[in-house]
């Protein structure tokens, strides 16, 4: 299995538990649930930011614990604790018991396993020292200051972390995982007079450091984020009203993630409180839609060998021409639903629960030329990027506001806008698509999707999409 050997050593080597005697533990408190395992995580985090010209703040923590769950039907039962050892093992065991007592579930069969690797077991915070680190924040602002000089202030930071997990099932089932993770992010602040704008830029994913922060990598991180704070610092005031939409390709795919994706969760369709509930098979979105939710790329920030309950991920389609053909799956809700867990079981760390969520969710290209599809625009908007946004799960209403946008006129690009936000409904703006084009783009690495107080990392993506009669909303008068 994936990295057990390197896990062990972390686990039991390290720490003198005896995997045995935790193996005994989690037979005794697991006996007649339903389902459920032992959870252990050790986690190494660096975090260093380099803003106003000097270093501002350098982080190095260590984490470690493990979580115990329970399950029978709808109940679960959860504790941890950021001791490893054998008695705070057994104290949860004594507590998650109560969620089963006095009743013999059957018990779930455990996840297949597997031995694919998605990205390196190397920690990349041993792969480039803090003072490479440091040396490379400092070119950054010396760069983005000698670019041009409306330029005020520049913040540019470096985050990565290593996690390795091991999921111990009753019956002797043991699964593996090591995760590194590294970021990038350059935000810049430009003025002319009185008006100052910015823009950022960020990257990331599955990596070793001095592998991803190369110069070509981070020059073209302070070329994009000023290039967007130089667009903003022209722009003009966006108009409002239901017009033709073009959403650009990659990043503009957290629209997506967010009104469409998040209903398409097992949890929510299993309590039938998704818009998206008991419609498998139905029509939920334009023809020539396709939506997929894909933990197997190799070193995207949203990819899981196996995901926080030892299922392999998986390249799982949710809608298919249009059509919703499944929903993203953890065990619980899958077994609730008679469906099957799709690798989507994801907890933030051993001291929370799980919880289906997306891993790397985009749209399918299609078959349209981007070029053609916005010279087929009389008038509307072009938006490029997204600054965030809000969702109502039950009702799929959204509110997403975009930091680059243009207005279309006559086929053609024309001025930036700013302060525009898209207003809408996830499956009605679905079925308002009306061209996808060829051009599939995934996001650089530096989505967060956040769920019931717990935050994941996630990848997004998406071609450029042609959408008739969205609401925007302006701050022209």
């Amino acid at each position: 299995m994936t990295d057990i050997a390197t896990t062990d050593d972390l686990f039991y080597g390290r720490t003198g538990l005896d995997p045995n005697r935790v193996q005994a533990l989690v037979d005794d408190a697991l006996e007649g649930a339903d389902d459920g395992e032992l959870f252990l995580e050790y986690r190494q985090s660096e975090s260093l930011a380099f803003d106003d010209g000097r270093l501002k703040t350098a982080s190095f923590d260590t984490n470690q614990g493990f979580g115990l769950r329970a399950i029978s039907g709808e109940a679960r039962g959860y504790a941890h604790a950021a001791e490893l050892s054998e008695e705070a093992i057994k104290r949860a065991g004594d507590t998650v018991r109560a969620v089963h007592a006095g009743r013999s579930g059957t018990a779930a069969q455990g996840p297949s396993g597997t031995n694919r690797a998605l990205y390196s077991s190397e920690n990349p915070l041993s792969g480039m020292g803090t003072e490479a680190k440091i040396k490379v924040l400092t070119e950054i602002d010396a760069y983005a200051r000698a670019l041009d000089p409306r330029v005020r202030q520049v913040s540019a930071s470096l985050t990565g972390s290593w996690q390795a997990v091991q999921i111990v099932r009753p019956g002797g089932q043991r699964i593996a995982d090591i995760r590194p993770l590294v970021r990038a992010n350059v935000s810049i602040v430009v003025g002319d007079g009185d008006r100052m704008e910015s823009g950022s830029y960020g990257s990331g994913g599955r990596l070793m450091f001095d592998r991803f922060v190369t110069e070509e990598n981070w020059k073209t991180a302070v070329d994009e984020a000023l290039r967007i704070a130089l667009v903003n610092l022209d722009a003009i005031a966006a108009p409002a009203g239901e017009m033709e939409v073009v959403l650009g390709p990659g990043w503009p795919g957290v629209m997506l993630h967010e009104a469409v994706g998040h209903g398409l969760e097992g949890d929510f369709n299993r309590k039938l409180t998704s818009t998206y509930s008991g419609m498998i098979g139905q029509k939920v979105a334009a023809d020539g839609v396709t939506v997929i939710d894909d933990g197997t790329m190799a070193d995207r920030r949203g990819s899981l060998t196996v995901d926080d309950e030892g299922t392999p991920s998986g390249q799982n389609v949710l809608i298919e021409n249009g059509v919703l053909v499944g929903y993203m799956q953890d065990r619980q809700n899958a077994r609730l639903m008679g469906m099957k867990p799709t690798g989507n079981g994801r907890r933030e760390s051993y001291a929370h629960h799980v919880m289906p969520r997306m891993t790397n969710t985009y749209m399918a290209a299609g078959k349209d030329d981007p070029g053609e599809i916005l010279s087929s625009v009389k008038k509307g908007l072009f938006a490029v990027n997204f600054a965030g946004g809000q969702v109502d799960i039950t009702s799929g209403k959204f509110v997403f506001s975009m930091n680059e946008a243009y207005l279309i006129e006559n086929g053609k690009i024309g001025p930036a806008v700013k302060g525009a936000t898209l207003i809408g409904n996830g499956p009605d703006a679905m079925n308002k698509i009306t061209m996808v084009g060829n051009d599939m783009k995934l996001d650089e690495g530096i989505g967060t999707c956040g769920k019931d107080g717990q935050g994941v990392p996630v990848g997004v993506g998406q071609p450029t999409l042609q959408m008739a009669g969205i609401t925007v909303g302006g701050t022209a008068v």
